[in-house]
């Protein structure tokens, strides 16, 4: 009988051990995919072409005079990299623009453009692991959250303390413009806070993603995001569980503008609704009529544009 007990108890520890194994396992391969920056076969690179409504800002960011900025992230020092460019005439108007995941400044453009033609000066970072910034991870917003803010101290510092600027970013960078939206260390001089398609939070995202692309079911089904957060908070210093958007809108006090597509299904639409019911500030929402993710604005340039233009009429003071 001992021995049966005994026989009982190795294979059930085998067992676990190989359970344990193959999660850590399952994990390290999908930090890879989702947080460690490389090629994503998920996502889209086709090239803007000449009858799309980002043409014009594609080519006029190519041409346009742009100024290097560097500076350091804050917390583990890697070297970031941003594009500056002057308005056309001075002004103390500046926006500040975060790209997408797996993105950079270059493929912002755009919608560089549509502030650039509404007279501001533009700073469009690369974030961390992505584009020219150091980096061997993706942050989500969540550690870029503070490289923002000090962003934005450098433009303060470089156009003056009466400067105005308004935070615009699609996708990961909506979620990255609401995340700077509820720290206390934002300068008086941010205005506003534009987003377009940002997630609830990390974790939201991730679990909506497996589902999407794996087919698998969400905790406590299935332990993916706990793994996951917690091989990304060892290996790149944050936890998905506090990267949280929602979390971060419930402090804002300041204007805010949401911008989501009507057929999103890589952010789910459903994901706006509470983010914009959680904002304590002036806000606006937009939802544009079978707009799948992050193309608003091709769907409908003209209303994307004149949603922007009134929003910052109104607050933008």
């Amino acid at each position: 009988m001992k021995k049966k007990i005994k026989g009982l108890i190795i294979t059930l520890v085998v067992l676990i051990s190989l359970t344990v194994i193959g999660l850590i396992g399952a994990g390290m391969y999908f930090y890879n995919v989702a947080v460690v920056p490389s090629h994503k076969s998920f996502l889209s690179n086709e090239q803007v072409k000449p009858d799309s409504p980002l043409y014009e800002g594609t080519k006029w960011y190519q041409q346009v005079k742009k100024i290097k900025w560097t500076q350091e992230s804050v917390g583990d020092h890697l070297k970031l990299v941003a594009n500056y460019i002057p308005a056309d005439h001075k002004t103390n108007k500046t926006v500040v623009i975060a790209h997408g995941y797996m993105g950079n400044k270059e493929k912002m453009a755009p919608y560089a453009y549509i502030f650039h033609q509404l007279g501001y000066n533009v700073l469009t970072p690369d974030d961390r692991g992505q584009g020219q910034s150091q980096g061997d991870y993706v942050g989500y917003g969540w550690p870029d959250r503070l490289d923002y803010i000090k962003w934005m101290n450098r433009v303060i510092k470089y156009n003056g303390k009466d400067s105005k600027i308004v935070m615009f970013g699609v996708s990961m960078g909506g979620a990255t413009t609401m995340m700077v939206s509820g720290e206390k260390s934002v300068p008086h001089q941010v205005k506003a806070f534009i987003e377009d398609c940002g997630y609830t939070s990390v974790a939201d995202e991730i679990n909506y993603e497996a589902g999407q692309l794996y087919h698998m079911p969400a905790f406590p089904k299935w332990p993916l995001v706990p793994i996951l957060s917690g091989i990304t908070h060892l290996r790149a210093g944050y936890s998905m569980y506090e990267a949280s958007s929602l979390n971060q809108v419930k402090k804002n006090y300041r204007p805010m503008l949401f911008i989501h597509g009507g057929k999103d299904t890589f952010v789910p639409t459903k994901m706006v609704y509470p983010l914009y019911n959680a904002t304590k500030g002036p806000k606006e929402l937009l939802v544009v009529k079978n707009a799948t993710h992050a193309a608003s604005y091709q769907m409908d340039p003209k209303l994307y544009v004149k949603t922007i233009k009134q929003f910052l009429n109104q607050y933008f003071k």
